[in-house]
């Protein structure tokens, strides 16, 4: 089980929003790169990265500062946002990226996404974004009338790395994840799925290593590591095996 730590980069910076609003934009760190090598310090083994403006605009955007993402952590890292070609896809994989997470391609063009994990098995993962149960596209401007589990469902045996899945109502609040919606998914389809939006403490850290989450491939946290309601030492211990603090969670099982 991964906890990912994340850099959301908005204009060179490392911001937080809240429910996908550009407007809400919180900035904690103004140099990208230093973030990632204090998450590594920290002990993480992973680090995920959105690029909001290319969100947005359909193309990089932040490139620069994820380049210099790349150089300054030997952590895997993963990167979503404005991605929608297989020169995109290619370019981005040369400079070093782990893994491309492709959203928006994924319900407009879904051979696309295919292609891709055929031309770079292992590298390609696709970020399904929901409001109200339907996917959100375009840097989560425009709703779609497709359900999560049956976007997912066209994926099944194509090559696909992981499912991040993010309830955009819960991104950023810190209201707790969707462990239902979340888990359904997870038990719908074969494809490893990574839970997004709304991790708040360490109790959620401990309801990921309950039984029915197991299939789950892991998390990701912003705000609440940001603002240190997680302790990175205490999570990743916790993930590890360590027991959780008394009367965190009963299992749901």
């Amino acid at each position: 089980m991964i906890l990912f730590p994340a850099i959301d980069l908005k204009d060179g910076q490392c911001v937080r929003l809240k429910l996908g609003d550009m407007a809400t934009a919180t900035v904690y760190n103004a140099d990208p790169a230093a973030q990632a090598r204090d998450f590594e310090a920290q002990g993480f083994d992973w680090l995920h990265v959105v690029d909001l403006n290319g969100a947005f605009a359909g193309q990089s955007v932040n490139g620069a500062a994820v380049e210099a993402i790349l150089k300054a952590t030997r952590n895997p890292v993963q990167l979503g946002g404005g991605i929608r070609t297989l020169a995109d896809i290619e370019a981005w994989l040369d400079k070093g990226l782990a893994r491309v997470i492709l959203g928006t391609v994924a319900v407009r063009d879904p051979d696309l996404v295919r292609e891709a994990c055929r031309l770079f098995p292992g590298k390609i993962a696709v970020g399904i974004d929901a409001k109200g149960g339907k996917v959100a596209v375009e840097g989560w401007a425009e709703a779609s009338k497709l359900g999560v589990i049956e976007l997912a469902e066209r994926f099944e045996g194509a090559g696909v790395a992981a499912i991040i899945y993010t309830d955009i109502d819960r991104d950023g609040v810190l209201s707790g994840i969707n462990w239902e919606a979340t888990i359904d998914l997870a038990n719908a389809v074969s494809i490893p799925v990574i839970a997004s939006g709304g991790l708040a403490s360490i109790a959620d850290i401990v309801r990921m290593t309950m039984p029915d989450a197991k299939r789950l491939d892991g998390a990701i946290s912003g705000r609440a590591l940001y603002d240190g309601r997680i302790d990175p030492a205490e999570a990743l211990a916790v993930l590890n095996g360590a027991k959780p603090p008394a009367g965190l969670f009963e299992d749901p099982a």
